[in-house]
């Protein structure tokens, strides 16, 4: 979620935007993911590519497999809290969260892409909003050569939300509906694009396709329904359920 001053109350932090310790959630700054993490991630998604792949007799992979048992046991210590939000600050002291396990964009989740969107200006034909440019491998095959739907929907759904936070309306999605009008290729240079169409009180409504050069392999839209600085500061029940 990308929170803006727009948004500052008593939950502020530092730069004005809304925090997500207001929610009792830990946050982690970008900065503080060590580089060494980062390249055990990059080495960790080529070992899962690897091993949904691999034809290697038995006696290789017992072998790995007492390996990697063996690293395992090693890095199990010092877990971070489920919900840990991970923060990247932006010259106009806006502030962006996200979980830093999430699945689509976490940066310390081997199994995300990663999806990297990052947000745009308006342009002749396109609307403010958030875009990224993306390659798939095998392991988010579904039918033969191509990107299992379920996949495509997170993806979008991913979008969906981070332009709606971009606008600097955070919130979480009460209604995804996606489309595939064409089958979106493995191993193929894909863009997403994610933007707002217009608010109603809490609700945002948000747009998102998916091409595969000029050709559109899917469209997601979606209500998300803003998390207001209140409920951080103890707003009441009935307004989280809103």
């Amino acid at each position: 979620m990308t929170l803006d001053a727009s948004q500052a109350s008593t939950t502020e932090n530092g730069s004005g935007t809304l925090d997500p310790a207001a929610f009792g959630l830990p946050v982690v700054a970008d900065a503080e993911i060590p580089a060494e993490l980062h390249e055990l991630v990059a080495g960790m998604r080529r070992l899962v590519d690897v091993v949904a792949h691999t034809g290697a007799p038995p006696e290789r992979l017992a072998h790995a497999s007492t390996i990697v048992t063996e690293l395992a046991d090693q890095l199990d210590m010092d877990r971070r809290e489920i919900g840990t939000m991970l923060r990247r600050d932006y010259p106009d002291a806006s502030a962006e969260y996200g979980t830093v396990t999430n699945v689509v964009t976490g940066i310390t989740n081997p199994a995300a892409p990663p999806l990297e969107l990052k947000r745009h200006e308006a342009g002749e034909e396109t609307p403010a909003g958030v875009s990224a440019a993306i390659t798939l491998g095998g392991v988010y095959q579904g039918p033969p050569g191509l990107v299992h739907g379920g996949w495509i929907s997170a993806m979008l759904d991913q979008a969906l939300g981070e332009a709606a936070s971009a606008a600097g309306m955070p919130g979480l999605t009460a209604h995804l509906e996606a489309d595939y009008p064409n089958p979106t290729p493995l191993f193929t240079p894909l863009t997403i694009r994610a933007w707002v169409t217009g608010s109603e009180r809490r609700k945002v409504f948000v747009r998102a396709e998916i091409r595969n050069g000029d050709q559109v392999t899917a469209r997601g839209s979606a209500i998300m329904v803003q998390i207001l600085p209140t409920l951080a500061a103890g707003g009441d029940a009935t307004q989280r359920s809103t």
